[in-house]
């Protein structure tokens, strides 16, 4: 099927829109990824596991592009946006979604466990931004994944929260360096979420999620956890027109956790 057929295809807020969400193989990547392409959104989805990858690529439908890459490697990056520029040409939306970490009290954080992170959330994002950049036109959005952990102090969990908190900060310097080009950029914080890195990131059984989601039941004023799908409404909604006069902003999602 040729781009301009795909493009009719689609109805919605991002028609005809180019979209790349890394880490789009699982948890709010993939839900960003799928809730982007039911809005019209060209997909492209990245990460480092291929196999991840073509199956998230089929479940999204609508002729969703997977690119293998780690956004800690300069030379992956590269891949990527090449292969953007290659089918497209161009980038409209980018959701910097990947990321990951994990607890380890301050006692037994290590060099290697600190670069590991830093590496993917900070300087990975930070430079899947800058390689973007030079694919986006004005009208262009981007949208980072940040946390409610960089405004909390949840033990053990230091080296994530302090890379999120670096995102933050980035979201405030890039939308000030893009005055003039009229490319916003925003933050999501997500609450508590549930994904399958709750297991492979932060090595979560099924009785501690069951008994953090009771945890948070209590505390949320929401009275339960978020969905995937409620924060890839958030980002879909400061990635579209919806939100022409907002940047530089962090919206949170959270059910009121941190709001009260």
């Amino acid at each position: 099927m040729h781009i301009h057929d795909l493009v009719n295809v689609h109805t919605g807020k991002h028609t005809g829109k180019v979209a790349l969400v890394t880490g789009g193989s699982s948890g709010i990547g993939l839900a960003a990824a799928k809730r982007l392409a039911l809005e019209g959104a060209l997909v492209v989805i990245s990460g480092r596991r291929q196999h991840e990858l073509d199956r998230a690529a089929a479940d999204i439908g609508h002729g969703a592009l997977a690119v293998r890459g780690d956004i800690s490697i300069a030379a992956d990056l590269d891949a990527i946006m090449d292969a953007i520029r290659t089918a497209y040409g161009r980038l409209d939306l980018l959701i910097a979604n990947a990321g990951g970490g994990e607890f380890t009290p301050i006692g037994s954080i290590t060099e290697a466990g600190f670069d590991k992170y830093f590496g993917i959330n900070v300087k990975g994002t930070l430079f899947t931004v800058q390689k973007a950049l030079p694919l986006m036109t004005a009208g262009s959005a981007i949208v980072v994944t940040g946390s409610i952990a960089a405004n909390q102090g949840v033990p053990a969990f230091g080296v994530y929260a302090a890379s999120k908190a670096a995102l933050r900060s980035f979201v405030r310097t890039w939308a000030s360096e893009l005055k003039g080009r009229d490319i916003r950029v925003n933050l999501v914080a997500p609450g508590v979420v549930v994904t399958p890195a709750y297991k492979s990131e932060l090595g979560m059984s099924d009785e501690d999620i069951n008994a953090y989601l009771a945890d948070i039941e209590q505390k949320a004023p929401l009275g339960r956890a978020g969905s995937p799908d409620e924060i890839a409404k958030a980002m879909s909604f400061l990635a579209s027109p919806d939100a022409s006069y907002i940047t530089g902003v962090e919206l949170t999602v959270d059910g009121g956790l941190t709001q009260i």
